[in-house]
C-alpha cells in the first residue's frame, strides 16, 4: 500500500490535471460559439445555391452539364477528403473519420486535412496524397476556394472517378454525426421530380447551359468549405464534452484519494497512540 507522502504527491498530480481539462473545456466552449456562428452564416448560401441548381435542370439537357459525371479515362480511383483536427483530446473524433474511411474500397488515395488524420492513415499505409493543416487553424473561404479548384482540375483530367468528403457533421455539442458525402461527380435530382415542383418560367442570359456550368464549381467548393466548418464546430464540441468527462473523473478519483490518504493518516495517528499507551502501561508495570 502506498504511503502517506505518495498519495499526496498523487492528489496533487491529479488536482493539476483537473485544472488543465476544466482550463481547456472552457476555451473549446468559447470557441465553439464562433464556429457555431460561422457555420450558421453559409448555411443559407449553401441551400440557396443548391435550389438555384435543381430549379435550372428541367430547362436544360444533362448532357452538357459539367462534373455530374466521370471522365471517360479516368482511373476508376475514389478520393477520400478526410477531415479531421490538428490536435487530440477529443474523444473518438478522430478515429470514426477513419472507420468511416475504411469503408470503402482499397482502391483509393486519401487527402487528409488536419495533422491527426495524416497521422492514422500514413500510420495504415493508405495512399496519402496530399495534407493540409493550416486551414483548420485560419479557416479563410479563400482557401477553400483554392482546395476545392485543385480537385476540380485533377477530377476533370481523370485522376479520379469519385470525390467523396468524410468529416463529423455538427448536430450539437454533444453530438457529432459521421458524414460521408460525395461531391464530384455532383448528383443531381430526378429531372421527372424536379419537373413537378418547378413551376416557374424565367427568361435567362446568357442561356441556362452557361450559368449551370458556372454555378457547378462553386456547388463544389461550399460543400467542402460548408464541411470543414461542421469539422470545426464538431471539434470544439467533440472537445469540451471529453475535457468536462475528464474533469468529472479525476475529481472523483481525487475525491477516492483525498479519502484513502485520511484513513491511513487515521490509522497512523491511532497506531501512534497505542504505541504510546502500551509504552506508558509497560512504564506502570516495571
Amino acid at each position: 500500500m502506498a504511503n502517506l507522502k505518495e498519495i499526496r504527491n498523487r492528489i496533487s498530480s491529479v488536482s493539476s490535471t483537473m485544472k488543465i481539462t476544466s482550463a481547456m473545456k472552457m476555451v473549446s466552449a468559447a470557441k465553439l460559439k464562433k464556429a457555431q456562428d460561422q457555420m450558421t452564416n453559409i448555411k443559407p448560401y449553401s441551400v440557396g445555391l443548391s435550389n438555384m441548381i435543381q430549379n435550372l435542370l428541367p430547362n436544360i439537357d444533362l448532357s452538357e452539364v459539367k462534373l455530374t459525371s466521370s471522365v471517360a479515362n479516368s482511373k476508376k480511383k475514389t478520393l477520400i477528403v478526410a477531415i479531421t483536427s490538428n490536435r487530440g483530446l477529443c474523444g473518438a473524433f478522430n478515429a470514426n473519420i477513419f472507420k468511416k474511411a475504411k469503408e470503402f474500397s482499397d482502391d483509393c488515395e486519401v487527402f487528409c486535412i488536419g495533422k491527426k488524420g495524416a497521422e492514422i492513415f500514413t500510420r495504415n499505409n493508405y495512399n496519402v496524397i496530399k495534407e493540409e493543416f493550416d486551414l483548420l487553424d485560419n479557416i479563410k473561404e479563400s482557401s477553400s476556394t483554392a482546395l476545392s479548384k485543385e480537385i476540380i482540375s485533377n477530377f476533370e483530367k481523370g485522376e479520379w472517378s469519385k470525390v467523396i468528403i468524410i468529416y463529423n457533421k455538427f448536430k450539437n455539442a454533444g453530438t457529432q454525426i459521421i458524414e460521408s458525402k460525395q461531391v464530384l461527380p455532383i448528383i443531381l435530382n430526378n429531372k421527372d421530380e424536379i419537373k413537378s415542383t418547378s413551376t416557374s418560367d424565367y427568361i435567362f442570359e446568357p442561356d441556362t447551359t452557361t450559368i449551370i456550368n458556372h454555378l457547378m464549381p462553386k456547388e463544389v467548393k461550399t460543400n467542402i468549405f460548408e464541411a470543414i466548418l461542421n469539422s470545426i464546430a464538431s471539434e470544439h464540441g467533440a472537445r469540451m464534452t471529453a475535457m468536462h468527462k475528464a474533469t468529472d473523473n479525476a475529481n472523483e478519483l481525487k475525491q477516492d484519494l483525498t479519502l484513502t490518504y485520511n484513513r491511513q493518516r487515521q490509522a497512523a495517528i491511532t497506531n501512534e497512540i497505542l504505541e504510546i499507551v502500551a509504552g506508558a502501561e509497560a512504564l506502570k508495570g516495571s
